[in-house]
């Protein structure tokens, strides 16, 4: 029998999506199963959006340019202006979706077993886009205890190599919510320029700050203009994860010209989502204040009502729409499982993302899980009691 590859068999499952078949197994058996694992938002797409594509009158539907429409990139350049990003079109290639900016910035950055160091936990796919790349993850490691606070950058110092490439990091943070302060940037601005490294940063929930908290971009701070890049997106952004278009932004000429050569590879960006995703950028400033007000409360309901459970902890998000969670447990994959398996309340159960896979570390997250705030406050209260009784129920 032939053999698939090594780079295969390496490539880790999603810790959001591997329990997708116990889910919808608990579904066919009647059973009702409320998501906490997934930050797919509940909230309505920008009308404008929708009827860009709906309005449209192409007769063909043809490949888009590589880097995306040049309308769309200067429509970005000034929605970055707006937020103090001062970039060009030429700064810009559109990609589809964050995750295959991920992908282009490790191809263009490192090598085969060349390193870059990301804060844990992390976006769990960080760990999949960087072993399709053959790039070792460097973890750093932050608590629940300072709130995944920034490591103090002495831990970031001993990590540094010969072979380090990069500091990535999440801005607001999937999985914890966390947001990097000002002083924070100021610090990893420091050490990617001493050691000669590039900032990644993953900035695609910038307009999810709460708390009267703002948002600090890498290309904010002077002198990193060759060091930093962002990876971006629409999709929770304007609720469009369908859409899949997000893109890459550096003003480093090195960095899009290599990132160009992957692109090409691709081909191009799709067409009738760059549509929907230029006509987002039309979204008035009271949709992300309603949404903002929404996730507050959401945020702060779940927090109440975790905090309620004996035993558990809970992390306080500052940003986006997740919260790491620790349980009076062992094994969260076990839990989850069962809890979609074995466990219900009056034909309900809750699915939930075992947080070991958003860590590099082994044995690190075994007890905590991420929980996506992305439903209404009955269904969260609702999910939270059932969450309750099942800890009561697998404890005991």
């Amino acid at each position: 029998m032939p053999s698939i590859s090594q780079k295969g068999s390496a490539m880790p499952e999603s810790p959001i999506r591997k329990l997708v078949p116990f889910a919808e197994d608990a579904k066919k058996r009647g059973a009702k199963v409320i998501h906490l694992n997934i930050g797919q938002p509940d909230i309505k797409t920008p009308e404008v959006a929708l009827q860009a594509v709906k309005n449209n009158t192409i007769d063909v539907l043809a490949y888009s340019i590589t880097e995306g429409s040049e309308r769309y990139r200067e429509k970005l350049a000034a929605y970055y202006a707006k937020n103090d990003i001062i970039v060009t079109s030429k700064d810009i290639i559109v990609t589809t979706g964050g995750s295959e900016a991920l992908s282009f910035v490790m191809g263009t950055i490192a090598d085969t077993e060349d390193e870059i160091i990301i804060p844990e936990p992390f976006y769990a796919n960080y760990n999949g886009f960087a072993t399709a790349s053959g790039v070792k993850v460097v973890p750093v490691v932050s608590g629940i205890e300072t709130n995944f606070a920034l490591p103090p950058i002495e831990e970031f110092e001993k990590l540094v190599t010969p072979k380090t490439k990069a500091i990535l990091i999440c801005n607001p943070g999937n999985p914890t919510g966390y947001l990097y302060s000002k002083e924070e940037i100021k610090k990893l601005a420091a050490i990617v320029k001493q050691h000669n490294l590039f900032l990644i940063a993953d900035e695609v929930y910038r307009e999810f700050t709460y708390d009267g908290a703002e948002h600090y971009s890498i290309l904010q701070e002077d002198g990193l203009e060759e060091h930093a890049i962002i990876v971006d997106s629409v999709s929770k952004r304007y609720s469009m994860c369908g859409a899949r278009i997000g893109c890459l932004v550096s003003k480093n000429r090195s960095v899009i010209q290599t990132a160009m050569k992957f692109a090409q590879a691709r081909l191009s960006p799709p067409t009738y989502a760059q549509i929907a995703a230029e006509a987002a950028l039309e979204t008035t400033q009271d949709y992300f204040d309603d949404v903002k007000e929404e996730y507050v409360g959401r945020r702060n309901l779940l927090i109440e009502e975790l905090k309620k459970i004996d035993g558990v902890k809970v992390g306080i998000p500052k940003g986006a729409f997740y919260c790491i969670a620790e349980l009076p447990i062992e094994d969260a994959d076990d839990f989850a499982q069962w809890l979609l398996e074995d466990f219900r309340v009056n034909n309900e159960t809750v699915m939930v993302a075992p947080a070991a896979g958003f860590y590099a570390t082994q044995g690190l997250g075994k007890n905590q899980i991420r929980i996506a705030y992305v439903l209404d406050k009955e269904s969260l209260k609702r999910a939270v009691y059932i969450l309750k009784e099942a800890l009561n129920s697998y404890i005991g």
